[in-house]
C-alpha cells in the first residue's frame, strides 16, 4: 500500500530519539533494535540506555521509567546527543520524567491509551497534559498504540493482556516507518529471538507491521524522514556495547598472550554482563567462575595467575572496595592480574544503574601501604576492547595487578565498531622461567623468585616446575631470594623498587597528543567516557572561532611521560569529569598547574553543550 505521505522523505543529517516507558514495556529492546537497524543501514550511532534502579518498581510509577536514547547520523558522532528531537512516551510517567530533556519544539509521540486517570495520578499529574495546553511548545502525536496492538494481535487469537506486551514493537514499527529504517533486520530478530514460541513471534510481528502500516496509512504525520548512511572506513562492522567489548578484549588478550584465562567474578551492576558474555567463549580457553563473593572472585583470579594463567576479575565500586586487601597481596607477590571496575554512582549502593567516574582516587590509593598499581581508563564502548588488551599487556610484562576503569555509560552504551583483523592485535606473550636463574656462593644453581629483569619485573615460574620451588605471600620478601624478611632496610628497598617499576611503565606507553588549536590558551583535559562530549564541544567551539585545544588521558598511573610539559604550555586547563574533581587533584599535585574542575555527579554523562558553555565561561565569552 503506498504511503499517504506523498512527498519524498525529508533528508536530515541526524536525529536523536528517546524511547521511554515502564520497566516492563521493553524500551531497552525497542531502542536496541532501532539502533541495530540503523547501524545495518550504515548510520553512525551512539546510545544511552537508562535503567530504573528498582527491579520491580510499581507499574506506571516515576521510579519505574526505563529509557533508551539513540543518536543516528550521516556524519561521525561521539555522543548520544544533548537533547532528544523525538520522545516516544508509552505512559504518563515516561512523559513526565523525560519531557525536560526534550528540545523545545521537539516531537512527542504518546501512547494515548495509557493516559487514563489512574496512570495520570501515579505520574503525579493533576490534569491530563494532552489536554491542558502544557505541551503547546511541542509537536504532539497521539497514537492509540495499546488498542491497535490488541486489535492486530487479537486476529491471531492472542488474549488482550498478552497482546499488550507487544506494544513496544508497534512503537518500533511506527518509528521505523517515520525514519525509513529497513524492516527485515527486525523481522529476522523476532524470529531468532523467540524461536520455538510461534505465538509470540506472530504477535510481535503483527504488532510491528501494525505500527509500520499505521505510519503508511495515517494522515497524522506530514513527513517521513531519512538519514543517509555515514561514510565510515571500509571493513566489517558490528554494533557493540562497552561490556561486550571488554569481554571480547579478555578473549583476545588470552589468545595473544597464549595463556588460558580465568575470570573470577561476583555479579554486580553494571559489570555482570561481562561475566555473562565471557561464559559463552569457553572454546577460547576461557574459564568463568561466579564466586560466592567479591573477595573470592579476586582470590581465584590471583590464584590462576600464580598457576600460570591470565587472571581477571570484574566488579563495580562497592566490590572494588572489598577487593582492596587482595589487590595489596597481588602487589606484594608481583603477579599479573587485571581488575576491571565498571564505575557507578556511589557511595555504598548509591545509584547502581546510573553512571559516575568517582573511583579514580580509590583506584590510585585504595590500598594500605605504598602499593601503586597501573591504572588504565577506557574512553568509548569500542575502546574498551583495546584498553583490556593494554591492561593485560602491562600486567603480564611487569608482573603487576592493573586496574582498568570503565563506567556505566560506556558499559551499556553502543557504537559501530570495525572488527580488527588478527594481524592488528599485539603480541603480548611472555616467557615463563623454566630453569634456575642464580648461582650461589657454593656454585649451586638455584632459583631467585625476586631477581628482576631490566623492567624490574620478577620472573614468573609455574608451580611444580622442577628446581624452581619458591614461596609467595603477603609477608615482605627479601630482594632476590624471596625469603620472608622483616629487615627495615630491605622493606624500604622493596617498596621503592615496586614503585620504580610502576613509574617506569611511563616509558612504555604512548605520549599524549593534543587536538584542536595546539597554540590556544585553553586546554580541555579529559579521561574516561568524557571523550565524546569533550570532542564534540571543542569542535563546536573551534567552529565558532574560539581558540581551544583538547587532550585525553587513557593511562592515569603512570601518566604519559610528556603530560607535564604539555600542561605547562597552557595558561588555562579545564578538566570535565563525573566526580568532584579527582583528576584535577592528581594533575595539580603532580604538575603544579592550575587545573579548573567541571564536575557532574547526577548519574548522567556530560552533554557537549555543558562543556561548550564551560569553555565559553573560562574564555570569558
Amino acid at each position: 500500500m503506498p504511503d499517504t505521505v506523498l512527498r519524498p522523505p525529508r533528508e536530515i543529517e541526524r536525529v536523536i530519539i528517546r524511547f521511554a516507558g515502564d520497566s516492563g514495556d521493553g524500551m531497552q529492546l525497542t531502542g536496541d533494535r532501532f539502533t541495530s537497524a540503523s547501524a545495518l543501514f550504515g548510520n553512525d550511532v551512539v546510545t544511552l540506555p537508562e535503567y530504573p534502579a528498582e527491579i520491580r518498581a510499581p507499574a506506571g510509577s516515576l521510579a519505574g521509567v526505563s529509557a533508551f536514547q539513540v543518536q543516528i547520523s550521516e556524519q561521525p558522532i561521539s555522543t548520544p546527543g544533548d537533547a532528544p528531537n523525538v520522545l516516544v512516551a508509552m505512559n504518563p510517567a515516561a512523559l513526565r520524567v523525560n519531557i525536560e530533556a526534550l528540545e523545545r519544539g521537539g516531537v512527542i509521540i504518546v501512547n494515548v491509551d495509557s493516559f487514563e486517570d489512574r496512570n495520570l495520578e501515579k505520574a503525579g499529574y493533576d490534569d491530563n497534559p494532552l489536554e491542558d495546553n502544557s505541551l503547546d511548545g511541542y509537536v504532539v502525536y497521539e497514537v492509540p498504540m495499546s488498542s491497535l496492538t490488541r486489535k492486530a494481535c487479537g486476529q491471531l487469537g492472542v488474549k488482550p493482556r498478552d497482546a499488550e506486551r507487544s506494544k513496544n514493537f508497534f512503537a518500533l514499527g511506527l518509528i521505523s516507518w517515520m525514519y525509513t529504517r529497513p524492516i527485515d533486520p527486525t523481522l529476522d530478530f523476532i524470529n531468532d529471538r523467540f524461536e520455538g514460541n510461534e505465538r509470540v513471534i506472530e504477535a510481535n510481528t503483527a504488532a510491528f507491521r501494525a505500527g509500520y502500516n499505521f505510519g503508511v496509512t495515517t494522515e497524522l504525520f506530514e513527513y517521513k524522514y531519512t538519514v543517509k548512511p555515514a561514510e565510515l572506513p571500509a571493513g566489517t562492522y558490528t554494533n557493540i556495547t562497552g561490556n561486550t567489548a571488554l569481554a571480547w578484549g579478555i578473549v583476545a588478550a588470552g589468545v595473544q598472550a597464549g595463556l588460558p584465562v580465568l575470570l573470577g567474578s561476583y555479579p554486580i551492576t553494571p559489570a555482570s554482563d561481562i561475566l555473562h558474555e565471557l561464559s559463552r567463549h569457553k572454546n577460547f580457553g576461557i574459564r568463568t567462575m561466579q564466586a560466592e563473593d567479591e573477595i573470592a572472585g579476586i582470590g581465584a583470579a590471583l590464584g590462576a595467575s600464580f598457576a600460570g594463567q591470565l587472571g581477571f576479575t570484574t566488579t563495580s565500586g562497592p566490590g572494588l572496595a572489598l577487593k582492596s586487601e587482595a589487590m595489596g597481596l597481588a602487589v606484594s607477590v608481583e603477579l599479573p592480574l587485571v581488575i576491571i571496575d565498571i564505575q557507578r554512582g556511589g557511595p555504598s549502593t548509591g545509584l547502581p544503574t546510573k553512571t559516575e567516574a568517582a573511583d579514580l582516587l580509590m583506584a590510585m590509593y585504595g590500598r594500605h601501604g605504598e602499593s601503586p598499581v597501573p591504572v588504565v581508563a577506557a574512553h568509548s564502548p569500542s575502546h574498551c576492547f583495546w584498553a583490556t588488551i593494554e591492561a593485560a599487556r602491562i600486567a603480564l610484562k611487569y608482573r603487576t595487578p592493573v586496574l582498568l576503569l570503565s563506567d556505566g555509560y560506556l558499559a551499556n552504551g553502543t557504537e559501530p565498531w570495525r572488527l580488527p583483523t588478527a594481524t592488528e592485535l599485539p603480541d603480548i606473550s611472555v616467557a615463563f622461567t623454566t630453569s634456575p636463574n642464580h648461582t650461589d656462593d657454593d656454585g649451586n644453581d638455584t632459583f631467585w623468585p625476586y631477581k628482576r629483569d631490566h623492567n624490574l619485573a620478577r620472573p614468573w615460574a609455574i608451580p611444580g616446575t622442577p628446581g624452581l620451588m619458591h614461596r609467595v605471600g603477603g609477608l615482605e620478601k627479601e630482594d632476590g631470594t624471596g625469603n620472608v624478611s622483616y629487615d627495615s632496610q630491605n622493606h624500604e628497598h622493596m617498596v621503592r623498587t615496586r614503585a620504580a617499576k610502576i613509574a617506569g611503565i611511563a616509558a612504555d606507553i604512548a605520549e599524549i597528543e593534543v587536538e584542536g588549536d595546539v597554540d590556544a590558551d585553553l586546554l580541555v583535559l579529559g579521561w574516561g567516557s568524557t571523550l565524546g562530549a569533550i570532542a564534540t564541544a571543542v569542535d563546536r567551539a573551534l567552529d565558532d572561532g574560539r581558540r581551544v585545544a583538547r587532550a585525553h588521558v587513557d593511562h592515569i598511573n603512570p601518566f604519559p611521560r610528556n603530560l607535564g610539559d604539555l600542561l605547562s604550555r597552557y595558561e588555562k586547563i579545564l578538566v570535565p569529569e563525573m566526580n568532584l574533581g579527582q583528576l584535577s587533584k592528581l594533575v595539580r599535585a603532580e604538575f603544579l598547574v592550575d587545573a579548573q574542575s567541571l564536575t557532574k555527579v547526577s548519574g548522567q554523562p556530560f552533554t557537549a553543550l555543558e562543556i561548550e558553555e564551560a569553555i565559553e565561561e573560562v574564555l570569558g565569552d
